[in-house]
């Protein structure tokens, strides 16, 4: 029986380590997994249109349709942040592959600075996808001064290959949302006080 156990015993160990090394492998690609997760996530989104994300185009398309959709304008601040936001037009009506203009105006209340950055999607959610921004005061965050009042636009257009989806046949309106975030203002550098020469150094 001796002999059967020392037999054993190597293929026990190979075992233990078959697994831990494995598990090592799997724990590895979790943790890799939770660094790439946001990026991925980001670049689904944009490339999906997924949960309303809009795109992003350099130019406008080719051509324009005869076919038209309303666009409403939601605007909303997250708690705690004291800036008053409202679009120009609550509903404005282009068609499909022209460049419009909306233009929002944003106050911040508050006697202090604040930055903050817009979060926005569209709805319905599945439209995010053919829902292409050009410009957009959405893409860099926004420091305001204390009761400072700016106008700040979103040039856009509904990409003309939404009519050869066929979930889309009957869409007449898209909504675009937009939230403001506040982001904590980085701490500005207190200056240095020069320093009085010591007495040592008039001797």
């Amino acid at each position: 029986m001796t002999a059967d156990n020392d037999n054993r015993k190597p293929t026990t160990l190979r075992r233990d380590v078959t697994v831990a090394a494995a598990c090592g492998v799997v724990v590895a690609l979790m943790i890799g997994a939770a660094y790439a997760s946001v990026p991925f996530y980001n670049w689904f989104c944009r490339t999906t249109g997924f949960a309303g994300t809009t795109q992003v185009s350099e130019r406008a398309p080719d051509h324009v349709l005869k076919r038209t959709v309303a666009i409403r304008f939601d605007s909303n601040v997250a708690p705690g942040l004291p800036w008053k936001f409202e679009p120009e037009k609550n509903k404005i009506t282009v068609h499909i592959g022209e460049v419009a203009t909306a233009h929002y105006t944003v106050t911040n209340m508050a006697a202090r600075e604040i930055t903050a950055q817009a979060g926005y999607n569209v709805s319905p959610p599945q439209v995010g996808a053919y829902f292409n921004k050009i410009n957009c005061f959405c893409f860099t965050q926004q420091t305001m001064k204390p009761g400072e009042t700016r106008e700040m636009t979103v040039v856009f257009y509904v990409d003309p290959s939404i009519v050869k989806d066929s979930d889309q046949a009957n869409l007449n309106t898209i909504t675009l949302s937009y939230t403001f975030y506040r982001i904590p203002n980085p701490e500005k550098p207190v200056a240095e006080v020069p320093q009085a020469p010591s007495k040592s150094s008039k001797l």
